[in-house]
């Protein structure tokens, strides 16, 4: 069972400057440190047996990693972009993570926040502890933000 597998998680945020969109974005996930991984997506379930580490670990360069992520670009010069990630825990471990984007941090911490509470509100229990990762970018020519939490 591959969740069995998976013992960590953790949170990362990055933003970027690069010649195009797509370059931004790469950009952004270097600068999260995740950028010579290979994210496999997934849906924002945090099990109780995952441990919520603070740093992004050393994986080999090019693994596969479960992850779920926000990611925003643009090439509209002074446009200023964000993404948040964030995982809230019941009392039991037991989680969900969710993630947005919009125009300020703080805009999409909110977010991130009314989401989680939202997500538990449906499930009747209620968030023991939320943790939110960000990232903010003006963009100059095209830039790129992304956060992330990473499955290992």
């Amino acid at each position: 069972m591959l969740s069995r597998s998976v013992q960590y998680a953790c949170l990362a945020a990055g933003k970027a400057e690069g010649p195009t969109e797509l370059n931004a974005f790469d950009g952004a996930l270097l600068a999260a440190g995740i950028g010579d991984l290979n994210l496999v997506r997934v849906t924002s379930i945090m099990p109780r047996h995952v441990s919520l580490v603070q740093e992004v670990p050393q994986l080999e360069k090019g693994e596969f990693v479960l992850v779920v992520y926000g990611a925003r670009t643009s090439s509209v010069a002074g446009e200023i972009l964000a993404s948040a990630v964030g995982v809230g825990r019941a009392a039991d471990g037991f989680g969900v993570v969710m993630e947005g984007q919009g125009a300020s941090a703080q805009e999409v911490e909110a977010d991130v926040q009314a989401k989680i509470e939202a997500a538990f509100r449906m499930r009747g229990l209620k968030a023991a502890v939320v943790q939110i990762a960000a990232a903010e970018h003006r963009v100059q020519r095209c830039g790129g933000v992304v956060a992330a939490c990473l499955f290992f």
